[in-house]
């Protein structure tokens, strides 16, 4: 606990944490409004550790509150923000717009992917920016770097991906249901191989699904052919070498490799189904170092 009375989880860096501790991370990040189990999946024959995610209120679960949509940055320190203190700050305003969704409380949690503890006067700027004491905030950290960090990326499957189909034209207010998996990468102790590792899971593991209303068929069609990361012309090396050859930053990466392996789109208004993408386990064992000597 702070000396304003912030309670600060640690989930990776002095903590050991581990898969349970990603699993309810991921659950937190959601709002309470998705579950989570992790088991052990096949990749068509590879053996790997996986977070299974569903819920049946996808725009506010992944993009109200699980999205990592909240840039902080004060002395020198810098993190992205998740989970549902984003509601109470409306960090993008405009994305709570569009999902037509605002949160009242005087308590907060908030999720940062990040190595050390924020500094106090960014905390007391979160707080403020939620509305509430900086007693009634909770900082949730989860280093990159740690199993529990990696469990809960690998848990953002369903947001990555409808955080894609948004790009790509489609409504999420018309998506009524969603689930995913993804293989929870080995963890890593360098900062930007464990980045390389936890985004390949997602990229050429993951499997999304969304239960959708929709009355334009053709242009869904179209949608879902762009969806997948295979649609990126960056797609089919690892993050690690993408995320190198772009000079370390982020921003500079083409958008459009943000997205699952796989997509799958059910049309309730029609009851057709839309399929595109798959997984691609050879780059995976690459991404994993498990590729033979």
């Amino acid at each position: 606990m702070t000396s304003q009375g912030t309670t600060i989880v640690d989930a990776g860096i002095e903590a050991e944490g581990g898969f349970q501790a990603g699993r309810l991370i991921t659950e937190i990040c959601l709002g309470g409004l998705g579950k989570t189990r992790v088991s052990c999946r096949k990749y068509y024959g590879l053996s790997l550790q996986s977070i299974f995610v569903r819920t049946d209120h996808p725009a506010v679960a992944a993009l109200g509150s699980q999205f990592a949509g909240w840039r902080l940055s004060d002395e020198g320190y810098s993190a992205i923000g998740s989970g549902p203190a984003r509601a109470l700050a409306l960090k993008p305003k405009e994305l709570y717009e569009e999902i037509r969704y605002k949160d009242e409380s005087d308590k907060a949690v908030v999720v940062l992917e990040t190595e050390k503890p924020p500094p106090l006067r960014l905390i007391d700027h979160i707080a403020k920016d939620c509305n509430i004491q900086a007693a009634k905030l909770a900082v949730i950290l989860t280093p990159t770097t740690s199993s529990a960090g990696s469990t809960q990326i690998a848990g953002r499957i369903v947001e990555t991906g409808l955080h894609k189909l948004r790009r790509l034209g489609l409504d999420p207010m018309k998506v009524q249901s969603a689930w995913g998996y993804a293989p929870i990468a080995p963890v890593h102790p360098k900062f930007a191989k464990a980045m390389g590792r936890t985004n390949d899971a997602i990229l050429y593991g993951g499997t999304s699904s969304y239960t959708v209303d929709y009355g334009d068929e053709e242009k869904l069609k179209k949608i879902v052919e762009k969806a997948p990361s295979s649609a990126s012309s960056a797609y089919g090396k690892t993050f690690y070498d993408i995320f190198k050859d772009a000079g370390y930053d982020f921003y500079k990466i083409d958008p459009d490799l943000f997205a699952p392996a796989t997509i799958i789109i059910n049309n309730v208004r029609t009851g057709k189904r839309f399929k595109n993408g798959k997984v691609n386990v050879q780059m995976l064992k690459k991404s994993f170092d498990l590729t033979s000597k």
